[in-house]
């Protein structure tokens, strides 16, 4: 038996423990998600209107009413600013509202706490429909209710004070169906062995799954927070005086009085906005949490 030496120009067939040339692809990693590169400019294109906005209120009127329109100010001014806060009622328009918003965020997290758990817990006759009939009221538009709002702030004598503006954001159905959905996806035996050492509803509600429900509690709070703040619509149609003005109120009037002063207009917008904004970031992490968990349970 004769060995041949392989011819020349002859290659040795590949081993399974050679990688085949153009076999194994090279995967480039990123630093990053692969969807940053869509966000990050959809959400620069989001904050461009805030970054404008925050720009123009440093400005001065001769170069916001300037044309072509001056994209970066020569330098900051803040004649707006002081403008706002030393010849308006704005900061009495600011205190007002953040009345408002405080009273109706308590009680939302208070009354919707109660009803939540009562419909999450709670077995009684009629509970099902009860809970159906409240969520229905959430397809009723505004405009529908709004005369017969009306009418019975009227009767209780409290329009044109912040108590007209307090009394219908007191507890919204949303907020008890929030806190239901999030009631539902904990466990019941934590309450069930407070039960047994002798704890009464309320106190399992509060010692137990309050703390253990803060998401569900931030969200509402948020979500109440941005509703009553930036509400205009409802305070036009109750408050007539001038200091019971909310902000959004005032803002609108002082805009139309003070057309000119563009400055002063980007300065009380830019106060407006930053309450809003400040509330939405301090609670990003729990709003996030809270819509993830709440759809667990029917």
């Amino acid at each position: 038996m004769t060995l041949t030496a392989p011819r020349a120009g002859t290659t040795h067939p590949a081993t399974a423990d050679e990688p085949r040339p153009g076999s194994a692809r090279r995967r480039i990693r990123l630093p990053f998600n692969a969807w940053h590169l869509l966000l990050a400019p959809l959400a620069l294109v989001f904050a461009l209107p805030l970054v404008w906005l925050l720009l123009s209120s440093v400005m001065s009127d001769a170069e916001i009413n300037r044309f072509p329109p001056a994209l970066w100010p020569s330098g900051i001014d803040l004649g707006g600013y002081r403008y706002v806060l030393g010849n308006a009622l704005f900061p009495r328009w600011f205190l007002n509202s953040l009345i408002v918003s405080a009273v109706a965020v308590a009680a939302n997290l208070l009354f919707g706490s109660l009803g939540g758990y009562a419909f999450a817990r709670m077995r009684f006759a009629g509970s099902k429909v009860l809970l159906v009939l409240m969520l229905a009221t959430m397809a009723v538009p505004f405009q529908l209710t709004m005369i017969p709002t009306f009418l019975v702030m009227k009767r209780l004598g409290l329009i044109d004070t912040l108590g007209a503006l307090i009394v219908p954001s007191l507890v919204t159905p949303f907020a008890v169906f929030l806190l239901r959905q999030f009631f539902l996806s904990l466990p019941r035996e934590l309450e069930e062995a407070a039960w047994m050492d002798g704890c009464s509803r309320l106190r399992v509600l509060f010692t137990i799954v309050l703390p253990l429900s803060r998401p569900a509690l931030s969200t509402v709070a948020v979500l109440t927070f941005l509703t009553t703040w930036n509400d205009l619509t409802w305070p036009l149609i109750a408050i007539n005086h001038d200091t019971q003005y909310t902000l959004q109120l005032g803002l609108t009037t002082f805009q139309g009085q003070h057309h000119t002063r563009w400055s002063a207009v980007m300065a009380g917008n830019v106060l407006t906005v930053l309450p809003v904004l400040l509330a939405f970031l301090g609670a990003q992490k729990s709003f996030i949490r809270s819509l993830t968990s709440t759809g667990l349970k029917g």
